[in-house]
């Protein structure tokens, strides 16, 4: 059969369809590449529904919008630019609409747009986006099916809905079951690459300014729940990769101390044990309450106590872990320890290396050193987010001209003092504080609760925290932290809000997300089949499956059974007397089409024929508006209806 022209009512079906399937994606994207392609798709569906754009500007935009996708995406290619690009497609292909093979396109493209969108995130806002995207492409696709007979029948959306709607509820129980039952992969599904663009977060180096972004970023790092008691919130420090290496600017972990056994560690009588979750990273790196007990469930404990994963963090993860917040750690400094705390590049910052040589010549010990750089940082400095840029000599330039900064600056000038003056000191990367969502109970760690502070080593004390942005105002740190634009920064009506949307979502992790191999394995021994025999598991499947299957034929069966309206058994016994007269009619052919097939077959009869197709095509896709006795009168008028015995066929009109 030839392609058709749209009509109004099923393009806008299928821009409507497009249109919902590209929220979930939207979403993912960078803001102002999501606005610059909803601008694309609404300009194109306002400007081409009469004239289709020209080749050359769709290929123009193409190239464009490629081009936009890969810039935004640094030049890497993975997973997030695929979505990206699957986007831009989308948006171009609205300008494409005008036959049912351009539409069908495009509910196609909103199809796999909706499944796409799971490869980046599986929380509850993209399910729900996506349920009413599946939904309403699916309406696209059975008007296009209705249109493909060339139909003129329009049913109301609300029916259309509920048909689609119906399909859903039919796979869901299906769905529930394989989810639950079928057997899983300890990892992920091969092929699927990763994200071409990195997530916000700590990446393991620091220099000036490099965490703008980060602080500025209020989605949850991780979310902890305490085991009894809580530590007060001036001990939440948890602890990241541990800085050793400063080149005049950036400081990077010691690699070598990751495959060193942990340092040695004396528990104090303050413990916690907690559970924390940890959203994905794509980084090895781990986050522990300092200090940490136990290495991490599938990671690993460097010499310096940093926890590693020993696989980058691809999906949601849950580790058991203990804390000491008064533990001695590490009483006697290795030689080679010692080394990295005191190294320092030559050349740089000279004027920090004159005032540490000056205090030591004035007789200050280690802890005097710790007080006078806490002191003078506590009289003469600023935090601010908005520090000016430094140069070369990056520490003389924030200690002696700018003063203002924030804790990368803070930590970076502190150890470098201490390690002029003879005192081993390193940087320490993770988070501070965090929010407690009274709803659960549970603490909520920001990518803005990205903290640096600074460890010194002492004798007899082995080594210390030292967190000199706190000596500018204590306060800030635990109170800005946590507390952006996100769950703690609301007051008033909007943070209930917000703690039932972070509750529900962490309700979600753990349900839903969390569930993977081993947790399946529990769940098939509480119901007595041993995971190792994977037969049963694959057994216990196919039963849920087959007895889903037999309650949905059951479904169908009892619709099917029940008894018919008579407006449509006196539709159908007119179809059959005009079968018998020799006008076929297809499965799936609309009444006002047959309706007009039989007129022009019987010209005697067509004024009579058109009206009772266009009113039972009324009843049947608007019953609310008719009165039971305009339905009885249609009955009646559609038994009564004959074809003509000795009437002239169209000879247009094949039998």
């Amino acid at each position: 059969m030839a392609d058709t022209r749209l009509s109004d009512h099923v393009r806008n079906a299928c821009l409507l369809a497009a249109a919902l399937a590209a929220l979930p994606l939207l979403r993912l994207t960078p803001l102002w590449l999501a606005a610059l392609l909803v601008a694309t798709g609404v300009i194109a569906a306002l400007t081409s529904r009469k004239r289709p754009w020209p080749m050359l500007l769709r290929l123009l935009l193409t190239i464009a919008l490629s081009a936009l996708v890969v810039i935004a995406s640094d030049f890497r290619f993975g997973r997030d630019t695929a979505c990206a690009l699957l986007l831009a497609m989308l948006a171009l292909k609205v300008a494409e609409v005008r036959s049912l093979r351009d539409a069908r396109s495009l509910a196609g493209f909103a199809l796999f747009a909706t499944f796409a969108a799971f490869l980046q995130d599986q929380g509850p806002i993209t399910l729900a986006l996506a349920l009413p995207a599946l939904a309403f492409t699916l309406d696209a696709f059975a008007q296009l099916a209705g249109a493909q007979h060339s139909g003129t029948d329009n049913p109301p959306l609300q029916s259309r809905l509920r048909s689609a709607g119906g399909r859903l509820a039919l796979a869901l129980p299906l769905a529930l079951a394989g989810f639950w039952l079928f057997p899983r992969m300890g990892t992920p599904i091969w092929g699927v690459p990763e994200n071409a663009v990195s997530k916000t977060g700590i990446s393991g180096r620091m220099s000036p300014g490099d965490w703008l972004d980060v602080l500025s970023d209020d989605s949850p790092a991780f979310r902890v729940r305490f085991a009894g008691a809580e530590p007060p919130r001036r001990q939440l420090y948890w602890r990241g990769p541990v800085l050793w290496n400063f080149d005049g600017r950036t400081w990077l972990p010691e690699r070598r101390l990751r495959s060193a056994d942990p340092a040695q560690l004396i528990a104090g009588d303050q413990r916690y044990q907690y559970e924390l979750t940890m959203e994905p990273t794509e980084k090895r790196y781990l986050f522990a309450l300092d200090w940490p007990l136990q290495t991490p469930e599938n990671g690993r404990m460097a010499a310096d106590l940093s926890p590693y994963a020993n696989e980058p963090i691809r999906s949601l993860s849950r580790y058991t872990l203990s804390a000491s917040s008064n533990a001695l750690v590490e009483p006697e400094l290795s030689r080679y320890h010692r080394q990295l705390a005191l190294s320092l590049p030559q050349g740089f910052n000279p004027r920090t290396r004159a005032l540490a040589a000056q205090w030591r010549r004035e007789g200050a010990t280690d802890s005097q050193m710790i007080e006078r750089a806490l002191a003078w940082i506590n009289t003469d400095f600023n935090y601010d987010l908005a520090a000016p840029p430094l140069g070369r000599n990056s520490v003389d330039e924030f200690l002696y001209d700018t003063r203002t900064g924030f804790c990368e600056h803070f930590s970076s000038s502190f150890v470098f003092l201490l390690r002029a003056a003879g005192v081993p000191a390193r940087v320490v990367t993770g988070y501070v504080g965090g929010y407690r969502n009274p709803i659960g109970e549970y603490w909520v760690i920001q990518q803005s609760d990205a903290h640096a502070w600074a460890e010194v080593w002492l004798p007899q004390r082995g080594w210390v925290r030292v967190d000199p942005t706190a000596a500018v105002d204590p306060a800030r740190v635990f109170e800005r932290y946590g507390r952006g634009s996100g769950i703690g920064s609301f007051g008033g009506a909007l943070a209930p809000m917000l703690n039932v949307s972070d509750w529900l979502r962490r309700g979600w992790n753990d349900l839903v997300l969390s569930y993977d191999a081993a947790r399946q394995q529990l769940v098939l021994r509480a119901m007595g089949i041993k995971p190792e025999q994977s037969w049963q598991g694959i057994a216990v499947f196919v039963v849920v499956a087959l007895l889903m299957l037999a309650v949905t034929l059951l479904w169908l069966a009892r619709q099917q059974s029940q008894p018919l309206p008579p407006v449509l058994r006196a539709w159908r016994r007119m179809v059959q007397r005009f079968e018998r007269a020799g006008l076929a009619r297809t499965r799936h052919e609309p009444a006002l089409h047959y309706g007009e097939r039989a007129a022009r077959r019987w010209p005697s009869i067509a004024t009579q024929i058109r009206s009772l197709s266009q009113r039972f095509s009324n009843w049947r896709y608007a019953q609310a508006t008719l009165t039971p006795d305009v339905t009885q009168t249609l009955a009646r008028d559609l038994d009564r209806m004959r074809p003509p015995r000795h009437a002239s066929s169209n000879s247009g009109e094949a039998p």
